[in-house]
C-alpha cells in the first residue's frame, strides 16, 4: 500500500513536487537516437481523406493481416512481423500485440451497417516474444454477449513453433436499436 510519504517523493498529486532526477531520466530514456531521429523525419504524413484512401494508422499497424477463416463467432488470421512494428530489442512490441487484439476481437462481433462496437477492456498474457518475419496466427473468438456488451478472447501464436505469444480478453460494447 502507498504511504502519502511516498506518493509526496513521487509528486503524485501536486506536480510541483515531481523529482526533477526522476524527470531527467524519463526524458533520457524517451530521448530518439540520431539514426531515429533521422528515420522519423523521413516519414510522409498526408492528410487523410475518409473513404476515399486508408489512413496512416490502417497502412502503418493494419496492413499485412490476412484472415484466413471467418465463421459465426471465429475468425483465423495470419500475420508476419513486419520491422516497423518492433520495439528497440527488435521483438513485436507490446503496443502492436495490443493493437492486434483490439482488432481481432472488435472483428469478431462487427455487424456490418451498425456503428462498431467501443472497447471496454482489454487483459493481455504476454507469453513470449516474435520477431520480425515470423509468421502468426491470429484466432478470435466470441466469448458471449449479454445486451449491448461482448466479451471474446484473442490467442496470438507462432505459426511455426506453435508457442503462445499473448492472449487477450477483450470486452467491447456496442448500441443497439430497438425494433420498436
Amino acid at each position: 500500500m502507498r504511504s502519502l510519504e511516498n506518493e509526496r517523493e513521487l509528486g503524485i498529486g501536486n506536480p510541483e513536487n515531481i523529482n526533477p532526477i526522476k524527470m531527467e531520466k524519463a526524458k533520457e530514456f524517451l530521448k530518439l537516437s540520431s539514426k531515429e531521429l533521422e528515420s522519423v523525419s523521413r516519414l510522409t504524413i498526408h492528410p487523410h481523406r475518409v473513404g476515399q484512401e486508408s489512413s496512416f494508422y490502417e497502412d502503418f499497424a493494419v496492413r499485412g493481416i490476412r484472415v484466413d477463416r471467418v465463421e459465426p463467432g471465429f475468425v483465423s488470421c495470419t500475420f508476419r512481423v513486419p520491422p516497423r512494428l518492433t520495439d528497440r530489442t527488435g521483438k513485436l512490441a507490446s503496443g502492436a500485440i495490443a493493437n492486434i487484439v483490439d482488432i481481432a476481437g472488435g472483428c469478431i462481433v462487427h455487424v456490418e451497417g451498425l456503428p462498431m462496437n467501443v472497447s471496454v477492456d482489454i487483459s493481455i498474457s504476454f507469453l513470449s516474444t516474435a520477431r520480425p518475419d515470423d509468421e502468426l496466427e491470429i484466432t478470435s473468438r466470441a466469448l458471449g454477449q449479454r445486451g449491448g456488451y461482448f466479451g471474446t478472447v484473442v490467442v496470438i501464436r507462432n505459426k511455426t513453433t506453435g508457442e503462445i505469444i499473448a492472449e487477450g480478453r477483450h470486452s467491447l460494447f456496442g448500441k443497439h436499436y430497438s425494433k420498436l
